[in-house]
């Protein structure tokens, strides 16, 4: 069986806003196929190496490759047309845009020409979306929400789909259906997944592979399996943390 290749190489990234240093000499690797899962606290960097890999903010030193490719100094758009597509934190969906149309604006880099086939897939994947298909992006629960802005990343037709905390505020159920859908998207379609999670119990159920951040650091990793069952993880992560 053949090893899988790296899509996405992370090597010695530093990252600042303004004068304070928020990325200190990052590495990690995502192979095409995983799903890898960063977890920590809030507040210790890793929304900042989400934005980071898609070109916002900038890298100020180490490299950034997808498939083979350097894009450490690419604009965020040049990224996004090499099939990186993210559901950022926060949802940030297109409010005052109904779901149809927040769903067109995902799939506006393929020019529509998938969008019918496209679209049956998001609304496979979380049917409460077709049920909702004519209503404002801002009138949507939450969970429904989150829901879209996944299925907005997708209609991009991603090689990489970037979660940035996709579980925040949501109830059980839903954050269950969340990542019901992300396994399902992996499994069948092989998509690669890198997940950024506060929520360390499922990103580690979910994950084949993990890393621990801590201000700004890389510091420890493994598979999903293995972190799950590690002391620290569990005292700093995980207690009273099963939903």
């Amino acid at each position: 069986m053949s090893t899988p290749s790296t899509l996405l190489a992370v090597k010695g990234v530093t990252t600042f806003y303004g004068k304070i240093q928020a990325l200190r000499g990052v590495d990690l690797q995502v192979a095409e196929g995983e799903i890898v899962a960063l977890i920590g606290s809030n507040g210790a960097g890793k929304s900042t190496l989400m934005m980071t890999i898609c070109g916002n903010p900038r890298a100020r030193d180490g490299s950034i490759t997808y498939d083979g490719k350097e894009i450490t100094r690419l604009a965020t758009h040049e990224i996004a047309r090499m099939r990186v597509a993210q559901s950022p934190e926060g949802r940030r969906i297109f409010a005052r845009m109904t779901v149809l149309e927040n769903l067109q604006m995902g799939a506006s880099l393929d020019n529509l020409a998938h969008f019918a086939a496209d679209s049956e897939r998001v609304f496979a994947l979380f049917p409460r979306l077709k049920e909702r298909i004519h209503q404002r992006g801002g009138t949507l629960s939450g969970g429904e929400q989150q829901m879209l802005s996944i299925g907005r990343a997708l209609m991009a037709r991603p090689r990489l789909l970037l979660l940035d905390e996709p579980s925040l505020g949501l109830a059980p159920l839903i954050v269950r259906q969340i990542f019901d859908a992300i396994r399902t998207l992996n499994r069948e379609e092989k998509l690669t997944v890198f997940i950024v999670e506060q929520n360390a119990y499922h990103a580690l159920r979910l994950a084949h592979r993990g890393y621990v951040m801590v201000n700004g650091r890389i510091t420890m990793g493994g598979t999903g399996r293995e972190l799950l069952e590690k002391p620290e993880v569990r005292a700093a992560y995980l207690e009273g943390g099963r939903h």
